[in-house]
């Protein structure tokens, strides 16, 4: 279901159900290819694009649906975007985070194409709003299986689960499948490309554990909760300033207790992105003495960062660098 945010996108989506042929998300019916004999691939976020371009190799055309450079929690697709919805081969997102995917498939129907909800059936964090607490008790450690969050809900589901390499592996197969379905007559070579990618993913996870593992501090400071599953799974303890959306803004009482927490555990860094502005991350800096880096929740990459050949892993090392430094220091 759509949040009350969306809904604006909502009368988008439905006026452009007139303009655009079909109805329904797809058969899940292997396509027709197109004229260069590629699959036509569209992906919503930076990180589905990236591991369907790895998956695909040259069998593919991915289009990328979030531009670079733009935050997507917010972003809404437009005509031009239905209009490569509706032309998909196949259409990759994550989950949760797109809260317009489901309405957009309905809209640009094509019953020739399969869709893959990418952490779909993986068990996910519940995420924080404002409102959160900070500390250890803040951070919920609960799993649930995979579900859209019901409008209202007070805690919706956390949908980052790319920061994690060992989900991101999960991911990654769950594009292979759908590659291997829309184009079956490639399924061993979608699996070879799979196979070397996850072989890549599983390096990194390596790198994380073993570079994490003897941290002096657990904790870290960060603009954005959107690194739970990553302190999940290397054992650590994000401290958000505000909640899973960046826009959200926290109260002055949540801002002090932020504060308050960052000289207690004599935090160094606070941590900020690069999709988003950094003046909270910069205050709680200039209260506490702390300086302040990058984590980026890749969401998206910079212009800068696409145009310097910058990549998911090439971008989850310099995380971990940040990191290294941030809980040692």
């Amino acid at each position: 279901m759509l949040s009350k945010k969306l809904m604006p996108g909502a009368l988008l989506l439905g006026g452009l159900a007139l303009v655009l042929s079909g109805c329904g998300g797809g058969s899940g019916k292997p396509s027709a290819p197109a004229e260069d004999g590629k699959l036509n691939v569209a992906a919503t976020i930076y990180p589905m694009a990236e591991f369907a371009r790895q998956v695909g190799g040259d069998l593919v055309t991915v289009t990328g649906l979030v531009p670079t450079g733009v935050e997507p929690h917010d972003w809404e697709p437009s005509a031009k975007d239905m209009a490569a919805i509706s032309k998909a081969d196949v259409f990759v997102y994550n989950g949760i985070v797109e809260g317009w995917a489901e309405q957009a498939l309905e809209s640009a129907g094509n019953p020739q194409r399969i869709a893959v909800e990418a952490s779909k059936g993986l068990a996910t964090l519940e995420g924080v709003d404002d409102g959160h607490d900070h500390g250890a008790e803040g951070h919920d450690k609960g799993h649930e299986e995979h579900e859209h969050a019901a409008e209202g809900q007070e805690h919706p589901a956390d949908p980052h689960v790319w920061l994690d390499p060992v989900l991101a592996q999960k991911e990654v197969r769950a594009i292979m499948n759908a590659l291997q379905q829309a184009d079956p007559e490639h399924k061993e070579t979608y699996q070879q490309n799979a196979d070397a990618y996850i072989a890549k993913l599983e390096e990194l996870h390596q790198e994380f554990n073993g570079q994490l593992a003897e941290a002096k501090r657990k904790d870290f400071v960060t603009s954005h909760a959107a690194f739970a599953y990553l302190a999940e799974q290397y054992g650590l303890q994000q401290v958000p300033i505000n909640g899973i959306s960046p826009e959200q803004e926290p109260s002055p009482d949540e801002m002090a207790k932020v504060v308050q927490f960052v000289k207690e555990h004599d935090v160094k860094i606070i941590f900020f992105e690069t999709l988003v502005d950094s003046k909270l991350a910069d205050t709680i800096a200039a209260e506490t003495g702390a300086a302040t880096d990058v984590l980026n929740p890749l969401e998206g990459l910079t212009e800068e960062q696409a145009s310097a050949g910058e990549d998911y892993i090439s971008v989850m090392r310099s995380n971990l660098q940040s990191l290294v430094k941030a809980l040692n220091g």
